[in-house]
């Protein structure tokens, strides 16, 4: 197992180069550049700048250099943790982005803490409930849930928060916290602010995390060795949880690798809309501006996060199941 995992990590490196390659043309494929944008901006405001002025501050940040120079001045920066200047925000990309992608990673581990804890229960009483009663709500559930986008839940429960329930919603703390010393009081402040978006960005997996477990659920039901297992005079219990989850459980972790990217992407809206610091609206902006090394950055840090979440995925299923084994 550790061999194949060292394996598996040296394979990333040279997909993580063919990907900020990738990733730093696509960027630059929109005709001018960040002062293009600020150019332009300025003009759709009333003002004006002297073209030899934006001429200046290309040659200064080297912006008037050919594509593969500015991709080296980039990529060569990276082992030392230099990944390159924001133009917009005067300050280099990796304090932006550390900041951002740490709350969008607890974000995530959250979201996907409430994903397992309700998905795969309920995917487990429907599948040895079906076509109950129960069942049958359940589904209707997971349904709505696969049906309504996050971001307009996250309006809906802005809506229901300040003008219903008159709390503070939205943000990461209430202002009036903001500044207070550390204590329990604050960090209970910080957990009510932070599951809201946790609970709306885990809906939609965990409607369709509970499909894909009933569905994987009656297929191991149906299997002989359940039957020979329950002949045997074991507990329903022991069957269900010992034999049929630990089969049945494979194809939700497959798919919850999946799951961590589309809740990152997901998070970009449902930030903008409830105004939290994660990386879809600094990335959104960034796209908009042109500010190739922060733009470029977060999708080289987004890519990782799925290859790590792959193999995470890979360990867990060898972990559960002892049929497979990584040579």
């Amino acid at each position: 197992m550790l061999t194949y995992i060292i394996r598996r990590l040296l394979a990333m490196i040279p997909l993580l180069i063919l990907v900020s390659i990738a990733t730093f043309i696509i960027i630059q494929l929109p005709p001018g550049d960040y002062f293009t944008s600020l150019q332009a901006s300025i003009a759709e405001t009333g003002g004006g700048q002297d073209a030899r002025t934006f001429e200046v501050l290309r040659e200064r940040y080297g912006l008037d250099e050919p594509l593969y120079v500015q991709y080296w001045r980039w990529v060569s920066g990276f082992p030392s943790g230099d990944f390159g200047y924001s133009l917009e925000w005067s300050s280099p990309v990796w304090p932006l982005v550390r900041d951002r992608l740490a709350y969008t990673i607890l974000l995530g581990i959250f979201s996907l803490l409430i994903t397992i804890s309700v998905a795969v229960p309920i995917g487990i009483y429907t599948a040895r409930h079906q076509y109950s009663v129960g069942d049958n709500i359940l589904s209707l559930i997971s349904f709505l849930g696969l049906s309504l986008p996050p971001f307009l839940i996250a309006l809906f429960w802005m809506f229901l928060g300040a003008l219903i329930l008159r709390i503070n919603v939205g943000g990461v703390i209430s202002p009036e916290m903001a500044d207070a010393p550390l204590s329990a009081a604050k960090l209970w402040n910080y957990f009510m602010h932070l599951w809201p978006p946790a609970l709306i960005l885990g809906l939609a997996s965990t409607a369709q995390i509970q499909r894909i477990m009933r569905g994987s659920m009656l297929d191991v039901l149906g299997q002989p060795y359940i039957t020979t297992a329950r002949a045997k005079g074991l507990r329903e219990r022991v069957v269900i949880n010992r034999y049929a989850v630990r089969v049945a459980i494979n194809p939700v972790i497959s798919v919850l690798a999946l799951e961590i990217p589309k809740m990152i992407s997901e998070s970009a809206l449902v930030g903008i809309v409830m105004s939290l610091p994660t990386t879809g609206p600094l990335f959104l902006r960034s796209l908009l501006t042109q500010d190739m090394y922060l733009a470029g950055t977060f999708l080289l840090f987004m890519t990782l996060l799925l290859m790590l979440s792959n193999l995470l995925a890979d360990i867990l299923l060898a972990w559960v199941d002892p049929r497979i084994a990584y040579e």
